[in-house]
């Protein structure tokens, strides 16, 4: 708003400028208006920004648009030519059709809990073991952070086989426990991110405060829940919140940790789905045709939890990235 009103301002100003004949002065109106004084206040740096934000913005929105338009679409749409963004009619048939086949709200508590306990227990763990690099020196402690960053680098796929045959000696293969028992000892999923956002938390807490504390009398776990977890809430936050993200959208391990049972992630569960849906009906047959909607509606299914649970917690969520540094600043 301020753009457009200097802006109009100018063109004021360079209307009696021009009657008065006074070109120098129109001039340097002109640049500065377009370079300004510092660059960064002028037209052309305003514009060079929106440009570059309205771009980025097409291309994130142009996924979703995508798929919230053609979700609704019937066969005919699909086929058509002259269909390309607006469906012909609301075809809800295609959400019903994803709601009957995958028992969306069965799946959906299936897999909020999946995604839930292992989060949870993910969040505990890693604020106990950041803490403790934090705050205490042990031995081998630089060895153990060392293998700690190690344990993310690595691919999953790479200790996929023995993960595999150590939860089948344990048999926790098929239960809940292959993801909750990991995340408890804090080497769940992504669970070294975790535990390096809290130990750069808690390593900006004033030492002050602890020894404050100790002074008391209060012992060190007192002071971690007393002190440290009270100041750490945006850490926690985020923490949980990329942690329950992760798991509710994991689908290949839990494919392999958790086939035969009946426990499966929403986003496994519709993948089986579009599956056993293909394999039914043949390449080039108008069911098959109808999939690329259905495929569309299931996904939007999919994320529609996740949009809801960001849409109240997407301010604690900027707030917490800000004051955890978690950008590395």
């Amino acid at each position: 708003m301020n753009m457009i009103r200097r802006t109009r301002h100018f063109f004021k100003d360079m209307t009696k400028l021009i009657k008065a004949k006074d070109y120098a002065q129109a001039r340097s109106k002109l640049k500065r208006l377009l370079v300004g004084m510092k660059f960064t206040d002028g037209l052309i740096y305003t514009l060079l920004i929106y440009t570059m934000l309205i771009s980025l913005g097409y291309i994130y929105l142009y996924p979703v648009l995508y798929m919230v338009t053609n979700s609704f679409m019937t066969v005919q749409d699909i086929i058509s030519s002259t269909v390309k963004w607006i469906p012909s009619s609301l075809n809800w048939e295609n959400y019903r059709l994803v709601l009957d086949q995958i028992n969306y709200f069965d799946s959906l508590k299936d897999g909020i809990i999946l995604a839930a306990l292992p989060a949870l227990s993910a969040t505990a763990s890693s604020a106990l073991v950041g803490y403790g690099f934090a705050r205490f020196d042990f031995p081998f402690k630089k060895v153990l952070f060392v293998l700690m960053i190690t344990s993310f680098i690595i691919p999953p796929q790479i200790t996929m086989l023995p993960t595999f045959r150590m939860y089948s000696n344990y048999g926790l293969l098929g239960s809940i426990w292959a993801f909750i028992l990991p995340a408890i000892l804090a080497q769940g999923l992504n669970g070294a991110i975790y535990i390096l956002i809290f130990y750069q938390f808690f390593r900006m807490i004033p030492k002050s405060l602890e020894e404050s504390a100790k002074l008391d009398g209060a012992s060190s776990f007192k002071i971690f829940t007393r002190i440290a977890l009270p100041l750490a809430i945006p850490s926690i936050i985020i923490v949980f919140l990329f942690s329950f993200v992760w798991y509710y959208n994991e689908t290949y391990l839990s494919g392999l940790f958790l086939r035969d049972s009946g426990l499966m992630t929403l986003p496994l569960r519709l993948q089986s789905f579009f599956n056993q849906y293909s394999s039914i009906y043949p390449e080039g047959s108008r069911a098959r045709e109808l999939m690329q909607a259905v495929k569309l509606a299931g996904n939007l299914l999919t994320l529609f939890p996740l949009l809801i649970l960001y849409f109240f917690t997407q301010r604690y969520f900027v707030e917490s990235i800000d004051r955890t540094g978690i950008t590395g600043e």
